[in-house]
């Protein structure tokens, strides 16, 4: 069923500040999530080859909702408020993250997550708390080394296998896939687009969603 899905027919569907208002708990969905400054709405925008579809911003941390982008009646994208770096209160942060937690840890129809780290800057205190929760979860995670434009292929590549070896040492190499990708020179979609039907077109028929 691969083929019904077209991330070029995207359409933002609500915007969510808390789990208890996000749209049914049904069908299934994939989140993007990482640091304010990694960028996960560029990547969403260069995915539906639409520049509007997803906010950006110069300011890190903008995204403060769950935002999510309907594919088809059941399949879902989403944009998730980014971490570790946004200039807010603590005490508003501490609301952020309570809610991002609640949606990654109850969230039914989330079948796979998207990591995205800049490449200059990859693995992160915030990235490897993600990678263990989606290891003790069991959820599927797919790394996105972003703007790998900073590099030439060589050095983007040496960079993608330390991660890799870095993941196999922890005792993370299972579940998780890795690329690296450019939003800016549009490098790594195919990849991206082919791991997400992937994800998406295996549970779309299913009832036995991932825990």
């Amino acid at each position: 069923m691969s083929d019904v899905i077209s991330f070029r027919k995207a359409q933002f569907l609500i915007s969510a500040p808390t789990l208890t208002q996000c749209p049914e708990d049904s069908g299934c969905e994939v989140a993007f999530a990482g640091r304010s400054n990694a960028g996960k709405s560029s990547a969403i925008n260069a995915l539906t080859d639409n520049a509007k579809l997803a906010r950006t911003s110069k300011t890190p941390g903008r995204t403060q909702l769950l935002n999510f982008f309907s594919l088809s009646e059941q399949c879902r994208l989403v944009d998730l408020p980014g971490y570790g770096f946004a200039k807010v209160a603590k005490s508003l942060k501490k609301e952020w993250d309570k809610h991002l937690a609640e949606y990654l840890q109850q969230r039914k129809s989330l079948k796979g997550l998207v990591l995205l780290m800049d490449i200059r800057h990859p693995l992160q205190e915030y990235d490897w708390q993600m990678i263990r929760w989606a290891y003790q979860s069991e959820m599927p995670v797919h790394l996105l080394l972003t703007k790998a434009d900073k590099f030439n292929h060589g050095p983007a590549k040496a960079i993608l296998l330390k991660v890799q070896r870095e993941l196999s040492m922890a005792g993370f190499s299972d579940n998780i896939s890795l690329q690296t990708f450019s939003s800016l020179k549009k490098t790594g979609l195919d990849e991206l687009e082919a791991v997400l039907r992937n994800w998406l077109s295996a549970q779309q028929d299913s009832h036995n969603p991932l825990i």
